[in-house]
């Protein structure tokens, strides 16, 4: 099985209740193909580099999932027919970016180092 990574961006048309019920949609297509889902995590609304159908902003949420290959693409034929989705990226994980994605959960890069004592 491999390890992928979906990011998807949904409009910012979207009340807070369906946007999440989009997102079961598309947990519930990965749970139901025998996936594990690794971890998830909700950017909420962020804007946009660039206009994308006329929005500058959109709602991000981020899958980390095991998998074998099928699963892809019944995930993001879904993701395609869905109007409620701006756009998505699914990616295979290699050794390093799997070791990453553990070091940034487990907050390795979130600790700020010691101050000196100015004195000593």
């Amino acid at each position: 099985m491999n390890q992928y990574e979906t990011v998807i961006v949904l409009t910012p048309l979207l009340s807070e209740d369906v946007a999440k019920e989009a997102l079961a949609k598309f947990k519930g297509i990965i749970t139901d193909s025998g996936a594990e889902i690794i971890a998830e995590d909700n950017w909420g609304l962020r804007k946009l580099a660039y206009p994308i159908e006329k929005k500058a902003s959109g709602f991000f949420h981020l899958t980390e999932y095991k998998s074998d290959g099928e699963l892809i693409n019944k995930l993001e034929l879904e993701l395609k027919r869905d109007e409620r989705v701006l756009r998505f990226l699914t990616v295979r994980l290699d050794r390093h970016a799997i070791a990453y994605s553990e070091k940034k959960r487990s907050g390795a890069f979130n600790k700020k180092p010691k101050k000196e004592e100015a004195g000593a």
